[in-house]
């Protein structure tokens, strides 16, 4: 199993980037899928996650509005739509799946960087 992240970069801030998290071996189909960050110095956090079906969503406050979670189950992919980038949004974003919470992550992906300059 693996989950191949890509689609980081250097963006000045209020610009946009997508993040793509291609799996491998197997069917996404029963799994939540979802992106966490982690800033230097910090946790890592949950920023996004989908349901299996696609129709339930999260985000954590910061992001809201500014993020969007895609996913397509026929591609094996999930996507992060990010737009109006901050400094603070400054991280290394990883994919993940789980079929539960996200205490427990089944895979996880290779970070990308994401850099936002001011």
């Amino acid at each position: 199993v693996q989950l191949q992240a890509s689609g980081g970069g250097l963006v000045q801030a209020g610009g946009s980037l997508r993040l793509s998290c291609v799996a491998s071996g197997l069917s996404i189909g029963s799994y939540i899928m979802g992106w966490f960050r982690q800033a230097p110095g910090e946790e890592r956090e949950v920023v996004a996650g989908i349901g299996w079906r696609g129709g339930t969503s999260y985000y954590v406050d910061s992001v809201k509005g500014r993020f969007t979670i895609p996913r397509d189950n026929a591609k094996r992919s999930v996507y992060l739509q990010m737009n109006s980038l901050r400094p603070e949004d400054t991280a290394v974003y990883y994919c993940a799946i789980t079929t539960a919470t996200w205490a427990r992550v089944n895979y996880w992906g290779q970070g990308t960087e994401v850099t936002v300059s001011s």
